[in-house]
This record gives structure tokens, sequence and C-alpha cells, in this order.
């Protein structure tokens, strides 16, 4: 089986430029402001940018398909990208719930945190760039393997539709055990520090170890999602570019819902739906092939649906807590 892409060496390149552009534009303004705690303003604000990147990207990419290609290649493969990156935006959501448990958990000051997360980030995208490498390889010589990834999707939906309300006992975690067990590592915060010396001893400090279980949490969740996407389209480029526009959001994200988590506390039943049904879809391949079109509006549906709930029932159970006060 042939591998086919819209991608070219150049096209590939291009955009990894411009992703390091990014990148860069983000650490800079990081640095400019040194330690500080970033506002619901300042996060929705660069969410807002990040997101209008993405659709100008999509809008480019439209144009750029339709004269190369022609007008039904374009509309296929935006809609395919569109799909990609609702998908892998409302998994990334997960990511950053654990992210908060782990911010929590450790205590890490407000105004640390995003240092921790731009590291995060990086790896997170150098890590997803690596299993759609594989990924497409993959694909490219056993196209069966289409199936195991639904079958592993759906499991994980189910898994997660039954854990939803179970919080994650971090004490237990291997890898924070293991560092405990044979890293030296401080009680107190060194500023953004992730090593100190003392008395010419080398020790990580908190915010190394967090930095650890979030890389590591970044390699769970790329598993997962990675999957997800090839459900939408077996095209590498597009797997790529909504993949990695998703994941540079993925900061600001944290940012805007740290403060507001538990007010979106169906969210992760809908997103446990969300991979069921492309776990589903992915099995059926053979039976019905669900449109790119109606995945899109099923996903933004399920989304929609759990946050709409959420936010009512967390208005009521507000309302019913200032009666009984």
């Amino acid at each position: 089986m042939a591998l086919e892409s819209t991608g070219t060496p150049i096209l590939y390149l291009g955009f990894t430029l411009l992703v390091i552009v990014l990148l860069a534009v983000d650490f800079f303004a990081l640095k400019v402001q040194a330690a500080h705690r970033v506002t619901v303003k300042e996060a929705a604000a660069w969410s807002v940018v990040w997101i209008a990147i993405s659709l100008v990207f999509g809008g480019w990419l439209w144009w750029y398909l339709d004269g190369r290609f022609g007008r039904e290649v374009a509309n296929e493969e935006v809609l395919e990208y569109l799909t990609g990156y609702l998908i892998e935006k409302s998994l990334a959501v997960d990511n950053v719930f654990v992210w908060i448990t782990l911010f929590n958990f450790f205590a890490v000051p407000a105004e640390f945190q995003k240092r921790v997360l731009l590291y995060g980030v990086l790896g997170a995208i150098v890590m997803r760039a690596v299993l759609i490498y594989f990924g497409a390889l993959l694909l490219a010589q056993f196209h069966w393997i289409l199936y195991v990834f639904g079958l592993f999707l759906l499991l994980t939906g189910v898994k997660m539709l039954v854990f939803a309300k179970h919080e994650p006992d971090l004490e237990k975690n291997p890898v924070l055990r293991w560092m405990r067990g044979h890293m030296k590592i401080t009680n107190e915060y060194h500023g953004e520090k992730f090593f100190v010396l003392k008395e010419g001893i080398r020790y990580a400090t908190p915010l190394f170890v967090v930095l650890v279980l979030v890389e590591v949490t970044d390699l769970i969740f790329a598993v997962d999602s990675i999957p997800a996407i090839f459900a939408v389209t077996s095209d590498p480029f597009i797997v790529f570019t909504s993949n990695i526009f998703a994941i540079l959001g993925l900061r600001a994200m944290y940012f805007l819902l740290v403060d507001m988590a538990e007010r979106f506390h169906l969210l992760k039943y809908g997103l446990a739906v969300i991979l069921m049904f492309i776990g589903t879809k992915m099995l059926l391949l053979e039976v019905y092939k669900i449109p790119v079109g109606i995945a899109l509006g099923i996903v933004g549906l399920i989304l929609l649906v759990s946050v709409a709930a959420s936010l009512v029932i967390s208005h009521r159970s507000g309302l019913e807590a200032e009666d009984r006060h």
C-alpha cells in the first residue's frame, strides 16, 4: 500500500520552521515576562491567538491545495484537517486536567508553572512527531493496523468512562517512586531552577520532578491521541499539522482552565464518548465509512453537550449552596 500525502519536503520544512518561530516567540515572551502568574485574560488572549493561527493555516492550506490538486481535494483535506484539529484539541483537555492535578499535588507556585509547561509542550510536539512518523509507516505497510487502533481507542474510551470519577493516586506513581528512590531531591522550590548545588552535591528540585511527570503524561496521551487522528485521515501531513497546532495552544488552555476545572466536570465523560465513537468509526471502516463532515459534527456536538451540561449543573449546585447558607 503506497503512502499518499499532500505534504512535500518543502511543505514539511516550511511548517517545521513555522512551529520553531512560534515556539521562539512564546519562549521570548516568557523570558521577557520572567516568573509571574499568568492571568485568565492573558490565557484567553493567547488561546484566541493560537486558534486564529491554526485557522489561518487551514485557509492557506485550502488555497494551496485548490491551486495544486483542485477544489474537491482541497475541500476534503481541509475538512480532515479541521476535524483532526478539533479531536486533538478536545483530547488535549484531559491532558490539561492531569497537569492541574500534578501542579496541585506538588503545590507548584503559579509563577513557576509556565516554564514547566513550555518544556512540556515542546516535549509533546517532539513525541507526537515521532509517533506520527512511525504510525504512518505502519499504516503504509499494514492497513489492518487501523482496526487495532480502533479497538484500542474503544477500550480506552470505555476505561475512561468507567474511571471518570477516579482521582489518580500520585503517591503510588511508579515514576515518582523511582525518582524519590534514586535521586536527591530538595524539599523546597528554588525559583524556576530544576537543579541546585548544596555543599557540592547536585540536587533536583520538585520543579524537575514535576517536569518529568508532565513529559511522561505527554507520552501517555500521545499514544492515546495519535491513533484517533488516523481515524480521520491517513495523510501524514494533515495528521502532523492538525496535531501540532492543537498542542501549541495547550499552555494557554491550561491557564484558562486551571481555575475552572471543576465547572467542566462532565467533560471527561464527553471525551470518553468521543474516543469510543472514533474507535467504532475505525472498526466499521469496511462496513460503513462515516463521512468526515458527519464525524466533525458528532465530535463537536458531544463537546458542546458535555460543556453545556457541566455549566448548567455547576450553576445549579452553586445556587443550592447559596440557598443553604
